[in-house]
């Protein structure tokens, strides 16, 4: 697999692709607003590079409707965790600056800054998302380290990661990946979705006998938290 990334006028950065199973062209954008062409490995760069470039009024608007859903950070706003409250505060002072005191975290602002500025929101973005990794690192351990004795499964070991793609994965060894945006969800759903996981240590794939399993230890509600889970989304806060 060849790589490459060109600079393409009001589209911004796009990666190239060269897949040998590619057949075709292909053009896609990540949740994150990232361009991705994938292309045959006997085709050009300059030929991909192109192709996104004649599809560009397409990709600004796939990143228009991303960016419809994405958070824009106020000043005066309150997110409330599972266990703090995160409070944005315009205040004197230069730069952006966090207090943490017990369950209350202020992030302060510049009076003159503008809260549209992008620097700032991935600033804040970025407070947020390590006030939410401390949470689940303190409670999805323990939590699915409780659900795997209560129905009896095993697995290797359990990591936190910050994923847009999914809320969870297991690898073959049994290793479980959990998203740190869990901690967004209802308790009911963080337990559907560690459930979901455990069944994957002795199924790996999605067939009958898997729902058979999750089914049963979810009381018969899998298909109905399961669409409830589809409600939230990891980009929103």
């Amino acid at each position: 697999m060849s790589k490459k990334i060109v600079q393409i006028h009001q589209i911004g950065y796009v990666t190239l692709i060269k897949n040998k199973k590619s057949k075709r062209l292909k053009l896609h954008v990540k949740p994150d607003k990232q361009v991705i062409v994938s292309l045959p490995y006997l085709s050009s760069f300059k030929t991909a590079a192109k192709f996104a470039e004649t599809h560009t009024d397409w990709i600004l608007k796939q990143q228009k409707k991303i960016d419809s859903g994405l958070t824009l950070f106020k000043k005066d706003s309150i997110y409330n965790t599972k266990y703090h409250s995160i409070k944005i505060i315009q205040k004197k002072c230069e730069k952006p600056v966090v207090k943490h005191i017990e369950e209350i975290i202020e992030i302060h602002v510049p009076e003159s800054a503008d809260m549209g500025d992008a620097p700032l929101q991935e600033y804040i973005n970025h407070i947020i998302t390590e006030v939410y990794r401390f949470e689940a690192k303190r409670y999805l351990p323990g939590r699915i380290r409780h659900l795997a004795a209560l129905h009896g499964f095993s697995y290797n070991k359990v990591t936190i990661r910050n994923n847009r793609s999914n809320w969870g994965s297991c690898s073959g060894k049994d290793n479980i990946s959990l998203n740190l945006h869990l901690m967004k969800l209802p308790y009911h759903l963080i337990d559907f979705i560690l459930l979901h996981e455990l069944t994957h240590t002795v199924e790996k794939n999605h067939g009958k006998r898997f729902h058979e399993i999750l089914g049963r230890i979810t009381e018969g509600k899998s298909r109905e938290l399961s669409k409830e889970v589809k409600k939230y989304s990891t980009y929103t806060f």
